[in-house]
């Protein structure tokens, strides 16, 4: 199930982009095991899954790190990996004796993954931070937000799942491709802050090719031309423009009635305040649903921007499955998607420490030794 059937993750747990970089391997069929801290493990009804969904589709183990005998719990699944990923600041796996040195050692093959806000090294590398924290250091958060306002935080999606777990996951998926051919493993370094920058490459060219003006608002896409941007309408929803290409453009003025020669100067950034004032004008006199009766399903370039609660029930999302439910909670499904070793949610979230009896099992602890650990604390 899954093009990544058969590889075997152990996810330290963590909270941000470490649980996403596990959840779209486990999307894509890895079996993921989830080490939970002991103190987390609380019990909880196994027929009703904790509602945390980037949890989803891993099994859970509770151990005690802070325990030699927990620490060498984890090193044995480490043996029979693929790959492991942490979240701890720099240096904390090794106080804890379960770092890429201590793993390797088991397991030469290992991809060690490492997913930190600013790296392992570097001037930044010990202190605390959070998305908007690491977007802002990589110049990926000045250039958000409309002209005259300050930089607006695009929720923690460029920081925490762009810029990290996405990077996390594609690195972990390069390390153990290479690790097959050389039989060696490695550290990957996933930083959030080197992710958003790399994912601000295409503005880099822009700006080298003299095409960006570092001015907020005032590009072509970053609300500043009239025919990339969302207008509010009539009933105080709102509409997607993205008419960029002439032809895009040119369907959008013929469908508006657009025939004033000013229309004509789509490129030139002089133009852009005047004729974004008059789009908006023309935008408020129908109502979402009227606009999409005359734009949906044409080049113009349009869609309507829908709520979180509206996306799951659009026909559209509706004809490709792009949601899904588990257990009762509706959910975005895996992405992207296979033609043959398509993949699909293996379980809902798990609680603290659920599997622990049965995972470990899996990976060879009799049950003299599970009751040993149990009884000193080791695992939960």
């Amino acid at each position: 199930m899954g093009p990544l059937a058969g590889v075997k993750i152990v996810e330290l747990a963590g909270i941000g982009p470490g649980p996403f970089c596990a959840m779209m391997l486990s999307d894509m069929g890895a079996d993921v095991i989830r080490v939970d801290r002991a103190g987390a493990v609380r019990g909880g009804n196994p027929e009703v899954p904790p509602g945390d969904i980037m949890n989803r589709g891993r099994r859970s183990i509770g151990v005690d790190l802070k325990s030699p005998e927990g620490v060498e719990t984890v090193l044995r699944l480490v043996e029979q990996a693929d790959g492991l990923i942490e979240g701890f600041r720099p240096g904390v796996a090794e106080r804890l004796g379960i770092g890429p040195d201590a793993c390797l050692a088991r397991n030469p093959a290992l991809a060690f993954g490492r997913m930190t806000g600013w790296g392992q090294e570097g001037p930044y590398a010990s202190a605390a931070g959070h998305d908007i924290n690491y977007i802002a250091l990589a110049g990926a958060l000045d250039p958000i937000g409309r002209r005259g306002e300050g930089p607006t935080p695009p929720l923690n999606l460029v920081g925490d799942f762009g810029g990290g777990g996405m990077y996390l996951a594609f690195g972990m998926v390069c390390a153990i491709l290479e690790a097959r051919s050389s039989g060696e493993g490695q550290v990957v370094d996933a930083a959030m802050v080197d992710g958003a920058a790399s994912l601000m490459t295409f503005f880099h060219g822009f700006r080298a090719m003299g095409i960006w003006n570092d001015e907020r608002g005032t590009n072509m896409l970053d609300t500043g031309a009239h025919y990339y941007d969302v207008y509010e309408c009539s009933d105080g929803l709102y509409i997607s423009i993205g008419s960029i290409e002439p032809q895009f453009y040119a369907l959008l003025c013929e469908t508006l009635g657009l025939d004033d020669p000013k229309w004509d100067a789509q490129m030139s950034r002089a133009e852009w305040p005047g004729l974004k004032e008059d789009l908006t004008a023309i935008f408020k006199g129908k109502s979402r649903d009227e606009w999409c009766a005359v734009m949906e399903h044409t080049d113009i370039c349009f869609a309507p921007v829908l709520s979180m609660a509206e996306a799951p029930e659009h026909p559209h999302n509706v004809a490709r499955g792009t949601f899904t439910h588990v257990a009762g909670v509706v959910q975005p499904r895996p992405a992207p998607r296979f033609s043959r070793t398509d993949s699909e949610i293996q379980r809902p979230p798990s609680h603290a420490g659920q599997h622990t009896d049965e995972v470990l099992a899996d990976y060879g602890f009799g049950a003299d030794e599970l009751a040993v650990l149990r009884e000193s604390g080791a695992i939960a």
